[in-house]
């Protein structure tokens, strides 16, 4: 199971890189420096910054886009600025920039924050809009037709102004999320009877689908949550760069349906949306551009290249539904094929190497079909090592992890306790979100669920200490003082973890 986040990494990088020579006379972006950032965020109330290097491919990606989203803003009279890092290296040191571009949002040169919103045009007016505003604006009969059409979603509560409890409630969720979302109230309960709601209600309103939803539940925060991650996410949306972390976050199952063409991809939209609507809350339904993403397909256990095709993820686990390809996609059948996979009667399928007859050497090797055995299911505390038969530093590794293991290996009382293992992360399913190889992980005995990556240098010393210091049973595999690490001391070793982890490679994954 590669588990890369690649599809993240393709939506953002199909989008077109531009030359970044635009002149500033034209540009609706504020050119800022070490000598005039200070008094111009002093004279704002609210600013976005970009701090940015002009090589940077993923900058100049986002150029047009920031350019119009500088436009539209600057109607709101909300300022979009950039500093250049390679010349202002100073002031991008002060605000701790270590990659490109860095959005913050600024509220005065001592309050700044990360930009939360995706890197395109409407999220980023959608998301500084937002900051313009209180966490919850009043709302009243002459106003609300024009605060509906403020975002592609609008939440208003409709609460009695002596229900002290209901207005507290809904204030706090506001202020939680108001990153995200747009909200308002009124505790007028004539308009609340013309919008078709009794108090207190809650009303989500939005520009696609039954155009509205509402919520007359209890007011706590994780229902009302639930509801809205709910309503505002399309019955059946296109997957893109600015659905994919709202899909992402709302942590249901994704059933992913390929297709070529945008005909296709309508057509697939309008069957499917009863399916959508009957599983509302239990799965999210997208389309996807196969001809963008079709490589998308293989990390899903599809046969890419062989559209259209359909297929679940269960995203919180990484667990993969593939529908049968042989079989048209046909919305009736595929239907029952969603309901038995939320049901949980279907398995999930698992990419798998064939599990090894007999364990050779000291190092355990674990495939798919063995991991919930060899590193879940059992009482040893294992180090598991996630690598690439393509990656150079997993070669370099590897006879250090061959020395460490025979450590424990040769010892009948630490074998017993404690297992070294690998597997091929780009061959074999795994649940663990792997960025780069190679990556080690312990899952210490009685705590499988919470194990702890390594980040130390690898000398065979510093991984024997780690497994001492992190697992259940806390062995010292240098206690007989044997095979000692031909690098010397832990402070021999050159590099560091960060400095030797490769990160997927462009052949042995797609960019998705």
């Amino acid at each position: 199971m590669r588990s890369f986040a690649p599809l993240v990494l393709s939506l953002l990088g199909a989008t077109a890189a531009v030359s970044a020579a635009e002149s500033a006379e034209d540009s609706n972006v504020v050119t800022l420096t070490q000598d005039t950032f200070n008094d111009f965020i002093k004279s704002h109330d609210l600013v976005l910054a970009e701090f940015f290097a002009p090589w940077c491919g993923h900058c100049k990606a986002l150029g047009p886009k920031y350019e119009e989203a500088a436009t539209e803003l600057k109607a709101k009279d909300i300022p979009l600025v950039k500093v250049d890092c390679t010349l202002e290296e100073e002031l991008c040191r002060t605000y701790e920039v270590d990659g490109y571009p860095t959005l913050k949002v600024f509220r005065g040169p001592d309050s700044h924050k990360p930009y939360g919103g995706a890197r395109q045009t409407d999220s980023i007016v959608s998301y500084m809009t937002k900051q313009s505003m209180p966490a919850v604006s009043t709302v009243t009969e002459e106003n609300l037709e024009e605060f509906k059409t403020l975002d592609k979603i609008v939440i208003i509560g409709y609460v009695a102004s002596d229900d002290k409890a209901s207005n507290k409630s809904f204030t706090a969720f506001a202020e939680s999320q108001r990153d995200n979302y747009l909200f308002a109230a009124s505790n007028d309960a004539a308009l609340a009877k013309a919008e078709g709601v009794k108090q207190p209600s809650i009303v989500l309103y939005k520009d696609f689908d039954e155009k509205k939803a509402v919520y007359d539940g209890k007011l706590e925060d994780e229902d009302i949550l639930k509801f809205v991650k709910s309503a505002s996410t399309p019955l059946v949306g296109e997957l893109g760069p600015e659905t994919y972390s709202q899909y992402m976050a709302a942590g249901l199952p994704l059933a992913y349906i390929f297709a070529e063409t945008a005909e296709e991809r309508e057509s697939f939209a309008a069957e499917f949306r009863p399916i959508a609507e009957k599983h509302r809350g239990d799965i999210n339904i997208v389309t996807l551009d196969a001809k963008l993403f079709g490589a998308h397909a293989s990390n899903l256990n599809l046969e890419p290249e062989k559209f259209p095709a359909f297929a679940i993820q269960e995203t919180t686990k990484n667990a993969k539904y593939p529908y049968d390809q042989t079989k048209k996609l046909d919305a009736k059948e595929v239907g029952k094929f969603i309901k038995d996979v939320v049901d949980g009667k279907v398995e999930p399928s698992i990419k798998s190497e064939p599990v090894p007859e007999t364990q050779e050497g000291p190092v355990t090797v674990v495939v798919g079909r063995s991991y919930q055995e060899l590193v879940i299911d059992n009482e040893k505390d294992v180090l598991l090592e996630f690598y690439a038969p393509w990656c150079g530093h997993c070669k370099a590794l590897a006879p250090k992890y061959d020395e460490l293991a025979a450590l424990y290996s040769d010892v009948a009382e630490f074998k017993e306790k404690v297992t070294i293992a690998k597997i091929d992360a780009t061959a074999n399913d795994v649940p663990d979100s792997i960025t780069g190889f190679p990556t080690i992980k312990l899952y210490p005995a009685g705590d499988k669920g919470a194990p702890v990556e390594y980040e130390g240098s690898r000398s065979v010393e510093d991984l024997v200490s780690f497994v001492k210091e992190n697992g259940k049973y806390k062995i010292d595999g240098l206690a007989e003082g044997t095979n000692k690490s031909e690098d010397g001391d832990a402070s021999s070793a050159s590099s560091t973890k960060a400095a030797e982890t490769e990160a997927p490679s462009d052949e042995s994954h797609d960019e998705l």
